[in-house]
């Protein structure tokens, strides 16, 4: 079968032949629909390097946002997941023994460090191929849903749900303001959740203005980038500050003016993994505010993110490739010409 692998490090990833992989036990078989294209990816062949924390060993096939049709169940797999059915695939991949993941918190598994791989398409063969292996306790149905467009979700939808959720009871009660730093498939999302989610005034920010004019679209007040981005977005909360941000990008410049923005007792969530840092000052802080950060998000979220998507209430944006341009995709991604997310449809469609 056909699929985008991660060859080595630092190195761009190649189209080309795998063998079509089999459940084992506790697994199931996926058709897959459609696969999302992440900037995560992109850090793992082009930016991590072999023993660096975080870094997962190649090869393997990338794509960790993934929706399919069961095909084949594997050993011991019980007959309520439904071959032929749609489901949505949970990527992260714990233990399965530790108190985390027996909340479903995979992401933060207690024995991460002696695991072989951190989720399906992070260490372990994803969905950017015709098919693909995954846990079957990790599959969300998806009813009548589309599958291709709701692949990003199992990221894309999930991240930012999850760091919303976390904040809010920050956002609860009148008069309350939430600021998005970052407009890209996440970030255009997380305005859809924060306004499905709460009567906060969305407060979005990106260098471009397509982008906030998506933004806009969604319920956003919106605020360009420049000397005066963090003294406008004050303006908009009547020189408050937000009680919620969330920086959907991870840089130190926009970790500062998330931080430059943060009302007393606000909290800011840090989503994005570009290695920004904050230096902490007692007179500069707002008093009992702080900074935090999120991984991905539960498998409870991510039932809660498709009962979201299946009542309409976020809608990805979705470009789709077909499995012969797989990689014009990442190279489109890697250029920002990508808006919203590039979805791979391995059998067309």
């Amino acid at each position: 079968m056909r699929a985008v692998v991660f060859e080595n490090y630092e190195q761009f990833p190649s189209l080309t032949d795998v063998p079509k992989p089999s459940p084992g036990p506790g697994e199931v078989l996926l058709r897959v629909a459609g696969a999302g294209a992440c900037h995560s990816d992109v850090s793992v062949y082009r930016h991590f390097k072999e023993g660096q924390p975080g870094a997962q060993r190649p090869p393997f096939v990338l794509g960790h946002e993934n929706a399919g049709w069961v095909e084949e169940l594997g050993e011991g797999v019980s007959e309520r997941v439904k071959v032929g059915e749609a489901y949505l695939a949970y990527g992260p991949i714990g233990c399965g023994h530790c108190r985390k993941c027996a909340k479903g918190q995979d992401t933060y598994c207690e024995n991460v460090a002696t695991m072989p791989y951190l989720a399906v398409g992070l260490g372990r063969d994803g969905g950017m191929a015709e098919y693909v292996t995954v846990p079957a306790h990790h599959l969300v149905p998806l009813g009548d849903a589309d599958p291709v467009d709701a692949a990003p979700l199992s990221d894309a939808g999930l991240t930012p749900y999850h760091a919303v959720k976390q904040a809010l009871p920050h956002l609860e009660g009148g008069g309350r303001h939430a600021l998005v730093i970052g407009l890209g498939g996440l970030g255009q999302i997380g305005v859809q959740i924060l306004h499905a989610l709460t009567g906060a005034t969305v407060i979005a920010t990106d260098v471009k203005p397509e982008a906030r004019a998506r933004a806009e679209q969604n319920g956003a007040v919106t605020v360009g980038a420049g000397d005066r981005q963090a003294e406008e977005i004050r303006e908009i909360t009547g020189g408050r500050g937000v009680d919620a941000a969330f920086d959907f990008v991870g840089i130190t410049p926009t970790i500062a003016t998330a931080a430059a923005t943060l009302a007393q007792g606000g909290r800011l969530t840090v989503v994005g993994i570009a290695g920004g840092t904050r230096e902490f000052s007692f007179f500069t802080t707002p008093y009992e505010s702080y900074v935090t950060n999120t991984y991905w998000g539960t498998v409870e979220d991510l039932w809660e993110v498709v009962d979201m998507y299946r009542a309409g209430q976020i809608r990805p944006d979705v470009e789709r490739f077909g499995m012969e341009d797989a990689l014009e995709a990442y190279r489109r991604l890697e250029a920002g010409e990508i808006s919203g997310r590039a979805v791979v449809v391995p059998h067309g469609g």
